[in-house]
């Protein structure tokens, strides 16, 4: 996945408006050593380090951390992969908001290397999309490729239910504390072309192969499909569903 760092803070600036609780449930203190996995461009980065923790943002994207590290110089960033990233010493806890869904190659191993970067009783505090999540978005666009004879688009996430992703995390050497499962209706305020806008952003990578000449009538179906379920009278909304848990080494 190919992200636009520009586009992600400008027009999506709500993936970091809405981990401000999540902060709050991380609960950062003066002198911990924290890891901000899946850092994008550095704002709730920053947001720990301003409460006096000393933090590493990883994130896959070398243009993020490019422009994490323009906008906050006077923080860590890496670029790094979450399911082999690798650390030289522990850190007190690990913290990750809307990225772990993206992370979909093989979760287990993502969650085994946050143990790792861990000491032992560190926590693990994030928010993801959860089971249900997007569902009227991606019905939307499968039912768009079909009737365009495209192959089925692959879609690029891993949303698992509560009970799924707290058996992975019990197995991966993690007592669950908390874990939230809750509907979340996110308005679309910067998406003037609705679900269209949605999917170039967040899906942009379902377009790759498809003809050029009908990747616009292609979205604009994308649309009229979701609208039934997603347009209101002030504007779009995105069917999110999260799963926000925190979790303690073992």
């Amino acid at each position: 996945m190919r992200w636009t760092a520009r586009t992600h803070d400008t027009g999506f600036g709500y993936v970091s408006a809405h981990g401000a609780p999540l902060v709050d449930l991380l609960d950062p203190q003066p002198g911990e050593r924290i890891v901000d996995l899946g850092c994008g461009t550095g704002v709730l980065t920053a947001e720990i380090a301003s409460r006096g923790a000393h933090v590493l943002g990883i994130d896959g994207s070398q243009a993020m951390i490019e422009k994490a590290l323009a906008q906050y110089p006077g923080l860590d960033f890496i670029v790094g992969d979450g399911h082999d990233f690798v650390l030289a010493q522990p850190y007190d806890a690990v913290f990750s908001n809307a990225a772990l869904h993206w992370m979909s190659r093989h979760p287990d191993a993502v969650i085994a290397s946050v143990r790792e970067a861990l000491a032992p009783g560190g926590r693990f505090v994030a928010e993801m999309g959860g089971a249900g999540n997007c569902a009227a978005l991606t019905a939307a666009v499968s039912t768009a490729w079909r009737e365009y004879r495209l192959p089925d688009p692959d879609l690029p996430w891993y949303f698992p239910t509560p009970a799924e992703y707290a058996t992975r995390l019990e197995k991966g050497g993690f007592a669950v504390r908390i874990l939230e499962y809750f509907d979340r209706p996110t308005p679309l305020d910067e998406c003037p072309d609705g679900a269209a806008d949605w999917v170039r952003m967040f899906a942009g990578s379902l377009l790759h192969g498809v003809p050029a000449d009908i990747v616009e009538p292609l979205l604009r179906r994308v649309n009229e499909l979701a609208a039934p379920a997603l347009r209101r009278e002030t504007g779009w909304m995105a069917d999110y569903v999260r799963l926000r848990f925190a979790a303690v080494r073992r």
